[in-house]
């Protein structure tokens, strides 16, 4: 994983996998430790991800950030 890619993905699409995750019933334990973790770590200035953890954080972003946000319930509609 590059520099960039790595800015990239803990700047702009990490948070919304780390809020979904976390709104995620179904997401215990390792998951929610996992992406609380990345963001902890990807603080420092020099880290990198290992292999594994480049390869989870790539299977995360694809199931929690391809998922379309749920529509809001109107009040209202007009027809």
């Amino acid at each position: 994983m590059t520099d960039l890619e790595l800015d990239e993905i803990l700047t702009l699409r990490w948070p919304a996998v780390v809020r979904r995750v976390m709104g995620d019933a179904s997401a215990v334990g390792f998951t929610q430790d996992f992406v609380r973790s990345i963001s902890h770590q990807g603080r420092r200035k020099a880290w990198q991800p290992t292999a594994k953890q480049a390869r989870i954080m790539r299977q995360l972003l694809d199931q929690y950030t391809g998922l379309p946000e749920r529509e809001p319930d109107l009040i209202e509609r007009e027809d």
